[in-house]
């Protein structure tokens, strides 16, 4: 029989989700709606003149070949940080759940990144590859390979990549490691006897089985390169050299507080939000069939 929670008051349940529903009118639906209007106005970098345009900024926006070419550079990065961070997130996670002496010591290692801001983590990877104190630079150098992220893109691209994968690979890590941890040992230990070599134990019975928190993961990445990597981008970069590492969320920053054009990038920030909405509702409707609950 299924059990259900009766409340003796009607206004009770109410009460319990007013706190979450206050924090997503506030901080979702009402930024959400002030967006949307002033992307249909054109107004002075002071508000002092208002005038309302319609569709103008959107028009403005889609025949800018910049803004164009950073969904370009946007679709590249987020499927580099999506799927090399769940990539090595699930590398990590198998390794440590064979770990039997000092597994507590490696799991605190591998969580600790996750307490980094991505501004310091961004500064962080920037020392890392910087001349002259970087010491990875220094290294790929006495390799023979020249690094230059000021001047190349592509190497620029790489950086904040590399930046943007270790500072969430902890919290994929930490599912990832749950997901292992309740797998029943029974199933691989039948799969061991039937002969099943550790590669194939691995692609038909745990990646299945980790499915669920797979698709979870990937949903999550994709939000998480679209939105939480300006600070990264910002700290490393700057959206340079040129435009080559502008995501689409560091040129509503920019165009909004150093170009001062408050409805391009009110009218950016809605086209976005279009964008990871509809990314996320493909991923429901096509992604999770393959998703074994």
């Amino acid at each position: 029989m299924e059990k259900r929670v009766l409340f003796k008051s009607a206004w009770l349940p109410w009460v319990l989700i007013a706190p979450q529903m206050a924090i997503i009118l506030v901080f979702f639906f009402w930024p959400a709606g002030q967006a949307l209007y002033q992307s249909v106005l054109l107004e002075d970098a002071f508000g002092a003149t208002r005038e309302f345009v319609g569709l103008d900024n959107f028009r403005r926006l889609f025949s800018d070949p910049a803004y164009l070419d950073s969904f370009r550079v946007t679709a590249i990065f987020s499927a580099l940080v999506a799927v090399g961070g769940l990539s090595l997130a699930l590398l990590l996670a198998v390794m440590a759940n064979r770990v039997v002496r000092a597994a507590g010591i490696y799991k605190t290692l591998l969580i600790w990144p996750y307490a980094v801001a991505p501004v310091v983590a961004g500064v962080l990877w920037l020392m890392m590859f910087a001349s002259p104190y970087g010491v990875i630079r220094y290294a790929l150098i006495e390799m023979g390979f020249e690094w230059n992220h000021l001047l190349n893109g592509n190497h620029a691209m790489a950086l904040i990549v590399m930046a943007s994968i270790w500072k969430y690979i902890s919290y994929n890590f930490l599912f990832f490691l749950a997901g292992l941890q309740s797998i029943p040992h029974s199933l691989i230990e039948a799969a061991t006897i039937d002969g099943a070599s550790p590669w194939k134990r691995f692609w038909s019975i745990v990646f299945p089985l980790l499915s669920p928190t797979t698709f979870f993961l990937l949903v999550i990445n994709v939000v998480h390169a679209f939105f939480e990597t300006f600070a990264i981008v910002d700290a490393a970069t700057n959206g340079g050299p040129g435009k080559d590492t502008s995501i689409l969320v560091y040129k509503v920053y920019y165009d909004g507080f150093k170009a001062l054009d408050i409805n391009g990038s009110a009218a950016q920030s809605v086209v976005l939000m279009v964008i990871v909405v509809a990314l996320t509702v493909i991923q429901f409707k096509f992604v999770e069939k393959k998703v074994h609950y």
